[in-house]
């Protein structure tokens, strides 16, 4: 949509580029998107690229199932406790400079872990690279957003956006898989240096800079309170199989995590700033979207590290090929991604969100009935398209729901509670799905193994898919969308508090 005016600021191109409200042409802001669509590729594809290593890693670094979670969920974890301080600071320093500072982190992280001398030191070198991808994806989102103003442009931008993190997800096995054969599970990390490179460059020639108009101030306790949360909980989670579920240690974890998200809620309501402004949920839409992100990613999180313990462990495979096998789901998600974009700026999300919730609880009714079987590989592949189809319809209408009906001087929080929510989802599908599979193999506690043939994990998975369709019903319609505009218009009309309330009566 071409515009008559221009922000202050800011020069209007003259020639055959369209340009919109926000004074950039068409063609620059094709680019912005490029470049933000390649820093979350890799991003995105680190969260499951390790899985077809793991085995690998195992025997390499001598690890246990537990600590083999703890590779994959360290990743997620720090991201989804850091991505709401990174959404902030890019409000505040300004997106382009946060945007540069965490590919640059996160290149140097990949080239820590691709040297890591020990089990120990790659949880930590991929804790590194998690803070520098926590700079990422809701600052990437954010600049989609301020970058795109119409609205049907930019649901298809973050409908693009969102393909690339669903089809990144699921390449990451196929990709791993190649590099692991061939090079050695260290190469997987090699990719992202380059990559991060070139996207550093490219983002300091083309990203135009953009900030908030009104910086909110740090949150230290509401930060602290945040990553406790979600620590302790997955703490509890994975380590509960060798410990125990009634061990007092288990016990002692959920109650730290219940007592920090209890205060966080407390903390946050009193804040004059807060880092996880509880106003955002007064918007139904904006809940159902957090609520199927975590169930969705959680799926995936949980499918793909039992499938590629279960291709390899139970059925031989070598990564190379346990990667190639998971090709009909990456494929699949590729195609349904978009899609589902252009059915979100056309129809909105239920239909979506609908699809998705078929499909995914499909696939887990096939895998519950067919998995360690000894039966042919046909139905695994069937449940794995069905999958890939499901997962590809989950991120466009998510996504675009989380920031969409945000103002947008509060684009980088909305974006960032969106991959929290995301990332939250996929440690706990990897600690939830394979500490129920443990829990029920052979071992007992202290020698829980990982059973990946164990049906419990996918009559979860099961009910993730059916939730999702629910909430995507529940939360899109003419009720929902009312909350959404009265959480708007009070946003705006009031983006804080100008002074911090008085303590509780």
């Amino acid at each position: 949509m071409t515009s008559t005016s221009r922000p202050p600021g800011v020069e209007t191109t003259h020639g055959p580029d369209p340009v919109t409200s926000n004074g950039l042409p068409a063609r620059r802001r094709q680019v912005v998107l490029g470049i933000c669509c390649l820093s979350v590729f890799v991003v995105a594809m680190d969260a499951t690229i390790l899985n077809v290593g793991l085995p690998s890693i195992r025997s390499d670094l001598h690890a246990t199932d537990a600590r083999l979670q703890w590779t994959v969920d360290a990743y997620s974890l720090v991201l989804a406790s850091l991505l709401l301080l990174a959404g902030s600071m890019g409000d505040r320093f300004g997106r382009r400079r946060v945007f540069r500072t965490g590919l640059t982190l996160f290149s140097v992280g990949s080239l820590l872990c691709s040297l890591a001398p020990g089990l120990g030191w790659l949880i930590v070198f991929r804790m590194i690279q998690a803070v520098g991808g926590s700079m990422l994806n809701p600052v990437a989102l954010a600049i989609i957003t301020n970058t795109f103003t119409d609205r049907r442009e930019r649901a298809r931008a973050i409908g693009l956006w969102a393909a690339v993190v669903g089809l990144s997800l699921a390449l990451g096995p196929v990709l791993g898989g190649l590099l692991i054969d061939t090079v050695g599970w260290r190469s997987i990390f090699w990719i992202n240096v380059p990559v991060g490179v070139l996207a550093v460059a490219l983002s300091g020639r083309y990203v135009p800079e953009s900030r908030a108009p009104r910086a909110r101030r740090f949150d230290p306790a509401g930060q602290a309170l945040v990553a406790s949360t979600f620590v302790a909980l997955v703490f509890a989670i994975i380590e509960a199989p060798d410990a125990g579920w009634t061990a007092p240690r288990t016990g002692a974890a959920f109650g730290v995590a219940a007592l920090a998200l209890a205060g966080l809620v407390w903390c946050e309501k009193r804040r004059a700033d807060p880092l996880l402004d509880p106003r955002f949920f007064r918007s139904a839409p904006f809940c159902g979207a957090t609520a199927i992100a975590v169930c969705g990613y959680a799926t995936m999180g949980g499918f793909l590290f039992l499938n590629t313990l279960y291709l390899q462990a139970v059925r031989g495979y070598s990564a190379m090929h346990a990667g190639l096998l998971t090709l009909p789901m990456a494929a699949i998600a590729a195609a349904t991604s978009p899609f589902s974009g252009r059915l979100v700026a056309r129809h909105g999300p239920r239909p979506a969100l609908v699809l998705a919730g078929i499909a995914i609880p499909a696939s887990g009714v096939i895998l519950l009935s067919f998995l360690g079987t000894g039966s042919g590989l046909a139905p695994v592949i069937c449940a794995y398209v069905l999958f890939g189809a499901g997962f590809g319809m989950v991120s466009a209408p998510t996504t675009n729901v989380a920031v969409s009906g945000m103002p947008l001087a509060q684009a980088g929080v909305a974006g960032a509670l969106a991959g929290t929510s995301r990332q939250l989802g996929l440690s706990l599908g990897v600690a939830v799905f394979g500490s129920v599979a443990a829990h029920h193999g052979a071992g007992g506690p202290g020698t829980a193994t990982i059973d990946p043939t164990s049906g419990a994990p996918w009559w979860i998975m099961i009910c993730c898919g059916l939730a999702i369709a629910a909430l995507g019903v529940l939360t899109t319609g003419r009720w929902a969308q009312d909350t959404a505009a009265r959480t708007a218009a009070l946003l705006t009309a009031h983006p804080a508090p100008t002074r911090r309330p008085p303590g509780p009566s």
